[in-house]
This record gives C-alpha cells, structure tokens and sequence, in this order.
C-alpha cells in the first residue's frame, strides 16, 4: 500500500542523510567542522533560553549570540567548501519528515452532521466593539434582524450577559447566538448548553479561535448567519473550569501572569519579554493531576476543550471527548533548548487527554486565563469536559476544519514500513466518552436526524 512505501522511503531517506554525515566526515578536517557545526547550534539554543530569562546587557548580549552563532558556522562550512553538506542534510532530513508525515496521515471523519428545522425566534447577543467594530462594519445586526432575529446590542456598560442568554430563553427564544470574542461565546454557550438549544457563532471576534475549529468563515462573519436560513448542527464537547464554561482553553502559570498585567492588552510582546524572566525562573508551586498521575513544578500548564494538534494551534475535532493537556516545565538552559528544538516532543514538555485535570498550588487562589480572559480562582481548579454538550447551528456551506498534519510517531512508522498491519490511530476520548445522543441518532440527510 502507498502508506508503507511512504514509511520505508522515510527511513531509506534517513539513512541517506547518516550515509552523507560520515562520508563528509572523512574529509580532512571535516568532522572537526561537523562537530563546531553542533556546538554553534548548541550555543544559540542556549543563548535563546538566557535572552528570555534575563534583563538588560545580558540579554542582548544573548541575543546577538543567537543571531551570530548561525552565521559563523555557515562561514566555516562555506570555506571549507561544504555547505553543500549542511544543505543536502537538510534537504534529506525535510524528505524523510514529510513522507513519515503522509505515511502517517489517517483520514480524519468530519464531524457528524444533523439536519433540523430552522428557528423560528432565533436571539443574538451582539458586542459592537469586538474585533474593531465588525458587527457594524458587516452589518450583522441588520442582517440578522432580516432573517427573524432579536438583537439585543452590547452597550459598553456593565452587563451580566449569562443573564441576557437566561432572560432570552424565558421568553421563548429557540436559538441563541453572540456575535463577539470567545470569552462571550463561551458564556452564553453555557446558557445554550444548559437549555438544549442549538447556538450560533459569528466570527466578530478579534481571532475567533472558536470559530475556525467550527470550520466557519473568519473573514466575513456575515456567512455564519447563513445557518439560520440553510444550517446543519453538530455536537461539540464544552469544557467547564470551577463551574465556568470554556470553549477554547484555560491557562494556568507564565501565560496567565503575563496576561493579568495590566499593561498586556497594549503592549502584548513588550510586557512579555519584560515579565518571562520571573516567571520562567521563579520557582513554580503549581502541580497538575490526571488520571496518569501528578506532575510537580511546570511553569505553565495549557487545559483545552479537546486537543490541540501538535505545531498547529487548531483543534481539528472538537467532540472527542476529553481535555487536552499540556504542561511545560523549564528547569535550566538544556530543557529550554530542548524545548526550542524539539517543540511539542522535548522532555520539557508534558502532553495528556484526560476527562479531568486539577490544577492546585501552595496559594489560596491562582491567575488564570479562560478563552483570553484573565481570572483569579480559588485552588484546586478543576476541569472537566462535557460531551456532545452543545448544540451548533453552522452554515451548510462553510470552510471546513482542514486536516492537520499528524506527530511524526517513528515508532508507530516502523511498525507501518517493517512490521505487520499498520497499527490504527486511536479515537481519542473513546466511545465511552461519547454523547449517547449523537452514538443513537438515526441516520438521515445530513449524517443523522437531529438527537433530542
């Protein structure tokens, strides 16, 4: 099969790349070269790490290191005449990544769509000033009212808009929908969620991360409201935090602090390099517990509403019914490097799915970050997932979640060039975790009739 062609064309490839290492090597002079090559590389990871955890002179001398580093090795390498070395390893090194990669791609299902009846009093919670101004500039509000919708329109002031979702329902709306940021949508999905009615994203956030593991239009949020009139709905897990709804993430640690500064909505990037260095040097009390054991000290620990695919930032399924966690602990420059150069699968980094994750601390309370907002909760934090929780309303006719690229798993790409059938990639959550809704929906149109 194409599959296993792939593999062995990986590993042929690899061994290409070795083959070329040692010949080079057996130039004269050129293994002293190979060797001041990885010290070069070594140093700039090293240097990255004391650029982000120092202030001042050191760390701009760090910073000219990463910058230099580089480039005396491809000076060296070029006067001896072997940056067609560096170059073919890499070009090799890309080949065998990428056909690993396809070897491993598994067909990913779409999710699982239901045909059911328009809404008939469909109501829309909508923030004007979200995403500078797109409700305006798209005209949403007008449109939406065109196709039968209350609107009810963020002010500016203070406004309890869990209560606004709540009031909506008592007076008999059979959808509800934001258009505004993620923190927003997650609040009123809880409402939606809690009732059974389907609800509505727009895309009139600022990033609409929501949106786009919807598979929904970001550059024009006018589309979304296309599902009022010709929509299917999907199930999709929510996430909960202390009895909060989430529908992105939660944060915990480095980030959540940088993002409770005050000076962090104006000047992003600069308060960050400003604060990484105590907070990626300070010594953590943070300890996260799942059903795989308890893991002490990470700096910065990331709970999501579904996995994120690794090196993406997308989730390409978002009702598989766990948590996707993710911790990260730096305990000196060899786990930074380790952490800059193997990304996602450094030792620095720890990666679960779970049902649960708590989150506790020496502290009484702890700085979070729930779908962009900056919270202090109570410790323990613990969160969970709710499967198949909420209904969605989205377009017949929309993007789509594009297919991410899957871990390049070496051990799992053996078995498919070498061994006997490939082995399968596991459903995360499992059917256990699934909604029984959706496990017993009859068949119909669109996948299935809507589950009650």
């Amino acid at each position: 099969m194409t599959e296993r062609w792939l593999a062995r064309l990986a590993f042929v490839t690899i061994a290409a790349a070795g083959v070329l290492v040692l010949a080079a090597a057996g130039i004269r002079g050129s293994l002293a070269l190979l060797i001041t090559g990885v010290a070069g590389v070594v140093a700039g990871l090293v240097a990255a790490w004391w650029f982000l955890t120092h202030h001042g002179v050191v760390r701009w001398l760090a910073g000219a290191v990463v910058v230099i580093a580089p480039l005396v090795v491809a000076v060296l390498f070029a006067r001896a005449a072997l940056i067609w070395v560096m170059v073919l390893f890499g070009l090799l090194w890309a080949g065998a990544v990428a056909a690993g990669r396809r070897a491993l791609t598994s067909a990913e299902k779409e999710p699982e769509e239901y045909e059911s009846a328009p809404p008939r009093r469909p109501y829309f919670i909508m923030n004007p000033r979200s995403g500078g101004g797109k409700v305006e500039r798209f005209r949403l509000a007008e449109r939406a009212r065109d196709l039968g919708a209350e609107v009810y329109l963020l002010d500016g002031a203070a406004v309890d808009v869990a209560e606004v979702a709540r009031r909506a329902v008592r007076d008999g709306c059979d959808l509800l929908g934001v258009a505004g940021g993620d923190g927003t949508q997650a609040l009123v999905a809880g409402i939606a969620a809690e009732h059974g009615l389907p609800f509505v994203v727009v895309s009139a956030g600022t990033r609409n991360h929501f949106a786009l593991d919807l598979g929904l239009d970001r550059e024009d949020p006018a589309t979304c409201l296309d599902a009022l009139s010709d929509g299917v709905e999907v199930r999709i897990d929510l996430g909960v935090i202390s009895g909060r709804t989430f529908v992105n993430n939660a944060s915990f640690g480095a980030y959540a602090e940088i993002v409770q500064s005050a000076a962090y909505r104006d000047n992003k990037i600069g308060t960050a390099l400003e604060m990484l260095p105590a907070v990626l040097t300070e010594e953590r009390p943070l300890r996260l517990t799942t059903g795989d054991g308890t893991l002490t000290g990470p700096q910065a620990v990331l709970v999501s509403n579904n996995p994120y695919a690794s090196g993406t930032g997308r989730r390409t399924r978002l009702d598989r019914g766990v948590l996707g966690v993710l911790a990260v602990t730096v305990r000196g420059a060899l786990d930074a490097a380790g952490l800059v150069s193997a990304g996602g699968r450094a030792r620095a980094v720890s990666v679960r799915e779970a049902p649960e994750a708590v989150i506790d601390a020496d502290a009484a309370e702890l700085p979070v970050g729930v779908d962009g907002e900056a919270l202090v909760l109570a410790t323990p934090v613990r969160c969970t997932i709710r499967p198949g929780a909420l209904r969605v309303r989205v377009p017949r006719r929309r993007p789509g979640v594009p297919r991410a690229r899957p871990d390049l798993d070496w051990a799992r790409l053996r078995q498919l060039a070498f061994g006997g059938e490939p082995i399968a990639r596991a459903e995360r959550g499992g059917a256990a975790s699934r909604s029984p809704a959706r496990d017993e929906a009859p068949p119909g149109r669109g996948g299935g009739s809507l589950p009650p």
